[in-house]
């Protein structure tokens, strides 16, 4: 598959996982394009808060539901579904994270990939 066509499906699968994000109201929800920036494995990375554990849990539900809908695609990777305070789901080229918003606060990984390419997105 050709580098062009295989971004294109990133993008795709990204913007998909915003869909189930926002079917669940989660908060601040960015899409950061990885592509550009060094030492990075994967094209995207989906960032979002929610108010509490079970809005957590239900957000990163709803990803993968909407991406096994969509491409019939199950999640690689996932950690924290234990805790509630931050979801990592892993889908190779789209990794997302899902915060409580006082670990997104005391995290600020948006920070860390400051060189990214940003695009945010409102709840639904």
């Amino acid at each position: 598959m050709s580098k062009k066509k295989n971004s294109e499906l990133s993008n795709k699968l990204a913007d998909i996982v915003v869909f189930g994000m926002q079917e669940k109201k989660a908060h601040s929800i960015l899409k950061m394009d990885m592509r550009e920036v060094n030492a990075t494995l994967s094209d995207y990375f989906v960032v979002c808060n929610a108010d509490s554990n079970v809005q957590v849990n239900a957000i990163a539900q709803s990803v993968e539901d909407e991406v096994y809908k969509a491409f019939g695609q199950n999640v690689w990777h996932k950690e924290g579904q234990g805790n509630g305070e931050w979801i990592l789901l892993d889908f190779v080229d789209v990794v997302v994270h899902i915060f409580k918003t006082e670990a997104r606060d005391r995290y600020r990984l948006e920070d860390l990939w400051g060189d990214a390419k940003v695009e945010s997105f409102k709840s639904a």
